[in-house]
């Protein structure tokens, strides 16, 4: 029978560290989860309507400032960025600030 030498330090540290990376993961996916089940319904049990749009969205493929105004109900969209110095230059992964207007 073959005997195990015994971990390095530096292993045990990557070990350790996968781990929790492992661990963060699993937990994150299911925040998500759960987190979309319980914001679908109010108090009462009955669904409520949700924001078509978080506060940070995050461009998508093939979306445009024009369709995320549309989409989100933020008309002040370029304005409340200061970071979008090309309105035309907007791309997959771009993060943008949501201010939608409110309809009372």
């Amino acid at each position: 029978m073959a005997r195990k030498e015994p971990k390095s330090s530096s292993e045990a540290i990557v070990d350790a560290a996968s781990w929790c990376c492992a661990f963060f993961l699993v937990s994150l996916v299911l925040l998500c989860i759960f987190g979309d089940i319980s914001d679908q319904h109010n108090d009462q049990g009955n669904k409520v309507l949700s924001q078509p749009c978080d506060d940070i969205y995050v461009v998508g493929e093939g979306e445009t400032l024009h369709t995320i105004i549309d989409k989100c109900g933020d008309p002040h969209l370029v304005e409340n960025n200061p970071h979008i110095h090309d309105p035309d230059d907007v791309f997959p992964g771009f993060v943008i600030k949501i201010t939608p207007s409110q309809h009372t």
